[in-house]
């Protein structure tokens, strides 16, 4: 049983008014000094549950002006500032008319009160197994803009999770914005979600597909999966299977057992790893039913 203390542990609360000042209030040598934080709907509560210990300074990056926008050009694609709140994602029309799966992702994270408090890049910088808008994000091939003291470095995504609860941010850096390339012409994408009570749950299963489909035949195929594994990871060996091949149940239902039977499953309280890959399997051919337009039997779908 988790015990919620009535009061936080001591520390030092920052709330810089730049990012210059945020990085310099970050330790170069010592990266679990301090712990830096924007909606802070992930970090309060393992600081007054105590799992983790209280760290001598918590940096609030909420204070700085202008790094909570949403912003799309053709040429430059989606860019989300680090403070872009959850809820404004999910609606922005920037996002739900182009990037679909981000725009579900985003809506089935968490309750309403943490969607209008936390933001899309904590929820990657958890890297959490279950993060909902990880599979979205990897999906649509989104590229991770990290600064620190010695500059800014742009990581895709897929490289971004190490492992379990561990990103690749090095000390003294953090997450600026994700920019998400311009979707190519006709492509459709959509995220579902498996879980136990629906959005106000962790995924047990989370599927972002992204595919255009030519006159029948599948193109630029890329399916990410969520929960399934200790990091989100995409299905590539499926992706690579679908790539040129006709939009038919047939097609569809061997990629799906393509991406399940080459998933590394990983087992928790929630589900087995056999039962996930199980899920993997019905919740892909879902997905891929939707992008492509491919009507899927009645034992596909999800009870």
């Amino acid at each position: 049983m988790t015990i919620f203390y009535r009061r936080l542990p001591q520390f030092d609360y920052l709330r810089p008014q730049t990012i210059e000042a945020a990085l310099q209030a970050l330790s170069d040598d010592e990266p679990v000094r301090n712990q830096v934080f924007s909606g802070g709907t992930d970090l309060i509560p393992k600081l007054k549950s105590r799992a983790i210990k209280a760290p001598p300074q918590v940096i609030d990056l909420k204070g700085i002006p202008g790094l909570d926008y949403i912003a799309f050009s053709p040429d430059e694609g989606l860019r989300l500032g680090a403070n872009a709140i959850i809820r404004e994602v999910a609606r922005a029309e920037a996002v739900t008319s182009r990037y679909k799966a981000l725009a579900e992702g985003a809506a089935l994270i968490a309750s309403n009160q943490l969607q209008h408090r936390g933001t899309i890049v904590g929820n990657i910088c958890n890297a959490v197994p279950s993060a909902d808008s990880a599979p979205p994000l990897l999906a649509h091939d989104a590229v991770v803009v990290c600064i620190g003291r010695n500059g800014e470095r742009r990581v895709p995504i897929a490289d971004f999770f190490v492992s379990a609860g561990v990103s690749c941010l090095k000390a003294g850096e953090i997450v600026r914005e994700i920019h998400v390339p311009t979707p190519a012409a006709g492509e459709r994408s959509v995220y579902l979600k498996l879980a136990a009570r629906g959005r106000m749950d962790l995924a047990v299963v989370g599927v972002a597909a992204a595919a255009v489909v030519e006159q029948g035949v599948f193109r630029r195929v890329r399916i990410a999966l969520g929960s399934a594994a200790p990091v989100p990871i995409r299905a590539t060996q499926a992706e690579s299977y679908l790539d040129g091949k006709p939009a038919t149940e047939e097609i569809i239902e061997e990629a799906a057992v393509i991406a399940a039977a080459n998933t590394r499953t990983r087992s928790s309280h929630r589900a087995s790893g056999d039962y996930r890959r199980d899920m993997i399997e019905v919740v892909v051919r879902r997905a891929l039913g939707q992008v492509s337009g491919v009507a899927v039997s009645a034992e596909a779908q999800l009870q």
